[in-house]
């Protein structure tokens, strides 16, 4: 039985899926109550139970290997200080790190062979490198923001724990996810605002982008199928000759090839990106080399941008708000 912290949320519902798609059991371990997704509902009290924890609250989330076999555990929440909480810059630094912390607690308490932990491409930030950015690229100790800043702690961390305590912890650097269930709008990917306003029809409101959106600008985007389907399969492979994976398309996708792939389904959707790059951001594309996972876990994307655009879309005009 694997445990997902955020096994509710967008990445942990996908993750979760691509497990019982496997034969597995999952616990779904989540801060605030929430609805199970319909993608999972159907083993709800079968295969699929949720758990109600704050994951700073060591006794209680302890608690939960009282009630659950536990084997292994996936760690994609409380990881990182954002948004920035009610509580200050010093309380969010001290509850991601505590979470995390008692996350490889439960590990050792339970008996866990290995945990999976959620970083980002983000952490690949600075380094001056053409793509494919490979797993063993040493990384600049700065950050441009605080989610690749706390991902680079987290890896330093759990690599120290990893040798002191024996259990099996791996990082998955994970690329610009995107699909069913994710929030309409991204700061940082510019996916969401262009599916959703195109199922509406109408013309996407890009504002809230942490940078300017240009159509030859590209990133590897991860569908969030295939991304949940790559975290399935580093928690179950037999062995892993590695701590850190690049999870991913393994290409780039420039927004120019994003918007056609949006007008074959919506041949009137209202989008009009500006040519060229950003002036301001780098002069080529990023997108991770994904060689190690396809190796050690026989992982490979099942959606193209074509197909994934097709399916979100599809997703939403069944009625789905996300």
């Amino acid at each position: 039985m694997i445990l997902i912290t955020g096994g509710l949320g967008f990445i942990g519902s996908h993750t979760a899926r691509a497990l019982l798609d496997r034969g597995e059991s999952c616990v779904l371990v989540q801060r605030r109550a929430g609805v199970l997704p319909d993608l999972l509902a159907g083993e709800a009290g079968k295969r699929v139970f949720v758990e109600r924890a704050d994951l700073t609250d060591r006794e209680t989330f302890l608690a939960i290997g009282s009630r659950h076999a536990i084997t292994g555990i996936v760690h994609l929440a409380g990881s990182m200080p954002w948004p920035p909480g009610a509580g200050g810059p010093v309380t969010g630094a001290r509850n991601a790190i505590d979470g995390l912390l008692n996350v490889i607690q439960a590990a050792c308490d339970w008996d866990v062979a290995r945990v999976a932990v959620a970083s980002t491409i983000g952490v690949y930030g600075g380094v001056d490198a053409a793509s494919p950015l490979r797993e063993d690229l040493p990384l600049p100790m700065t950050a441009g923001h605080v989610i690749p800043a706390f991902k680079k702690i987290g890896e330093l961390l759990t690599d120290h724990l990893a040798d002191a305590t024996g259990v099996e912890i791996v990082n998955a650097r994970i690329a610009a996810a995107w699909g069913p269930l994710g929030r309409p709008a991204s700061a940082f990917v510019r996916a969401p605002q262009l599916i959703h306003a195109a199922a509406r029809g109408t013309a996407p409101d890009l504002s809230a982008l942490y940078t300017p959106a240009r159509a030859d600008d590209g990133i590897d985007l991860c569908y969030v199928k295939d991304c949940g389907r790559a975290i399935a399969s580093l928690q179950l492979a037999r062995k892993l000759n590695h701590r850190t994976y690049n999870v991913g398309s393994g290409h780039a996708t420039t927004h120019r090839e994003l918007v056609a792939a949006i007008k074959k389904v919506v041949p009137g959707a209202q989008i009009d990106l500006p040519d060229g790059r950003d002036p301001h951001g780098p002069d080529h594309d990023v997108y991770l080399d994904t060689t190690r996972i396809r190796d050690d876990t026989g992982y490979r994307p099942a959606y193209d941008t074509e197909r994934a655009v097709a399916d979100y879309i599809g997703w939403l005009r069944a009625g789905n708000p996300r």
